[in-house]
C-alpha cells in the first residue's frame, strides 16, 4: 500500500517523567475471555496508574451494542478509557471472538488529528497490520507483542501445511516494528531461529491478591461433589484441540487408580465441551468463570493439571501457583520459567506423554506433597506482580522512542536532545 501524507513538522521526545500517549491496538479485549485480553487489560491498567494516556483501538464486540461508537478524549468522564472501535467479523472456529477489519485510513485520520507517542500492537490480525502501516506512514514508533502461537495451532486443526505461511506472515509484521515483546527466553530463541528480529523478553505478571488460597470455598467444593478430604484436580482454559485435553483426561484416570475419589473440574468452554461431557459424564464442567468466581475455583482445588504445549506463556499457570495449587505441567512456557521441579511444582519433559502420566500417577493421593508444592508455588508467584512487568513495557516504549531517527515526528514536543532523559523517565 502506498500512502502519501503531508509533511509533518519535526517534534521532539517526551521529557523524563512525562506521561506518554500510547495507542494500544488489540483484536481482543474484555469481556472476551482469553489470556491475551486479560493481559492487555492489566498492562493498560498498569500504564494508566503510572500516568500514561492510553487510547485503545479494538474491534467492535457484540456487548458494545449499536449505540457505542467509541469515545474521543473530550467526551470522557473521569476514569473512562478513550476507545476507537472498528468493524469486525467473527474469528473462524472462535465465534465468540471478533477480529478487526482493515482500518489503515481510519487510523491515519485519528493519529494525524491526535498523534500518539508510541503505537503498541498487541495482536497480528488485519487490525494489527493496519496499525503497523499507519504508524510507519506517520513516522510513529511502533512495538508489538507475540502472544498467541498461531503456527502451532495450525497443527491441531488439520492444517499443518499452513505453519510456514503463517510464520512468514507473522515475521513480516513483527520485523516492521521497533521491537517484539515475547514472554520467555525459550520463545525468543525459537523465533530468532525463524528470522524474527529485535526480540525482547517481557514476562507476564499475576494478581496475587485476586488469586489467593484464602478464596477456598467449602460450599463450592460441595457443589462439585467434593467432601473435606476429596482431592480435586483442576484445569482452566479453552476446551479446544490445541489444549491437549486427551492427555488431561488420561492423567486423571491414571491418578484415579490410586485415588478413586479424585475429581476433575474443567473451567472454560469451547468446541470440545459437548463431546467431552457425553464421553466423560463424571467430570465437572464449570463453564467460563471470571473475577472472584474464577479465583474461588482455583483456590478450591488441590492440584492443577496443564498438558498444553501450544502456549506462548500460559497465564493460568501463575494463577494456579498464586492460588496455592500443586502444578503439573510440561517444561514449557510459564511453567518452565516459574517452576522448579520437585520444589514449587512438577515438570515433565516437553511433549513427553509417558512422563507426564508417570509424574501425575506419582502425585496421586499424596495430599501432603500437594500442599507443600502449592505453598512454595505461592511464594514464587508473589515475586511476579504486575508492577514490575508494566515497568518493563514502559522501558520498551522508551527504547522505541530512542530508535526514531533524528527529526522524526512524535506526539509530544521536545528536542532530540531529550532522548537520554526519555530513557531514564520511562524505565
Amino acid at each position: 500500500m502506498h500512502i502519501t501524507l503531508p509533511a509533518a513538522a519535526a517534534q521532539p521526545l517526551p521529557v523524563a517523567g512525562a506521561s506518554l500517549r500510547v495507542a494500544m491496538v488489540t483484536e481482543t479485549w474484555p469481556p472476551e475471555v482469553n489470556g491475551v485480553a486479560a493481559t492487555a487489560a492489566r498492562v493498560v491498567q498498569g500504564l494508566r496508574a503510572r500516568g500514561h494516556l492510553i487510547s485503545l483501538v479494538r474491534p467492535r464486540q457484540e456487548s458494545d451494542g449499536d449505540g457505542f461508537h467509541g469515545q474521543r478524549l473530550g467526551q470522557l468522564a473521569a476514569g473512562e478509557l478513550e476507545q476507537t472501535l472498528v468493524r469486525s467479523l467473527p474469528v473462524p472456529r472462535y465465534p465468540e471472538l471478533r477480529m478487526g477489519l482493515p482500518a489503515t485510513h481510519l487510523l491515519l485520520q485519528r493519529w494525524q488529528a491526535q498523534r500518539p507517542d508510541v503505537v503498541h500492537v498487541v495482536t497480528e490480525g488485519p487490525l494489527g497490520w493496519s496499525a503497523v502501516r499507519a504508524a510507519r506512514a506517520l513516522g510513529l514508533p511502533v512495538v508489538s507483542d507475540f502472544r498467541t502461537n498461531f503456527p502451532a495451532y495450525s497443527r491441531h486443526y488439520g492444517a499443518a501445511w499452513l505453519y510456514r505461511p503463517i510464520m512468514a506472515h507473522l515475521r513480516r509484521l513483527h520485523n516492521r516494528t521497533a521491537c517484539t515483546m515475547v514472554p520467555t527466553e525459550a520463545l525468543k530463541s525459537e523465533l530468532a531461529a525463524q528470522g524474527f528480529q529485535r526480540l525482547q523478553v517481557v514476562a507476564r505478571g499475576v494478581d496475587t491478591q485476586r488469586f489467593d488460597p484464602a478464596h477456598r470455598s467449602a460450599a463450592l467444593r460441595a457443589r462439585w461433589g467434593a467432601g473435606p478430604h476429596t482431592t480435586v484436580a483442576l484445569c482452566v482454559g479453552r476446551l479446544a484441540p490445541e489444549k491437549n485435553l486427551g492427555l488431561l483426561v488420561d492423567a486423571y484416570e491414571a491418578m484415579r487408580l490410586h485415588d478413586p475419589q479424585l475429581l476433575l473440574v474443567l473451567v472454560g468452554d469451547g468446541p470440545l465441551r459437548e463431546g467431552l461431557q457425553a464421553r466423560y459424564p463424571q467430570l465437572v464442567f464449570a463453564g467460563v468463570q471470571q473475577g472472584a468466581a474464577l479465583a474461588a475455583h482455583y483456590a478450591s482445588a488441590d492440584v492443577f493439571l496443564f498438558p498444553s504445549v501450544t502456549e506462548t506463556y500460559g497465564n493460568v499457570v501463575p494463577e494456579a501457583m498464586a492460588s496455592g495449587l500443586a502444578v503439573l505441567a510440561y517444561d514449557h512456557a510459564a511453567a518452565s520459567l516459574l517452576l522448579r521441579h520437585g520444589h514449587s511444582g512438577l515438570l515433565a519433559r516437553c511433549d513427553d506423554r509417558g512422563e507426564f502420566l508417570r509424574v501425575a500417577v506419582g502425585l496421586a493421593g499424596d495430599v501432603k506433597r500437594m500442599r507443600a508444592l502449592g505453598q512454595q508455588a505461592r511464594v514464587v508467584a508473589l515475586q511476579h506482580g504486575w508492577e514490575r512487568i508494566v515497568a518493563q513495557v514502559e522501558a520498551r516504549y522508551a527504547d522505541a522512542l530512542l530508535r526514531q531517527p533524528a527529526g522524526s515526528p512524535t506526539g509530544s514536543g521536545l528536542t532530540p536532545a531529550a532522548r537520554p532523559q526519555a530513557r531514564a523517565g520511562a524505565g
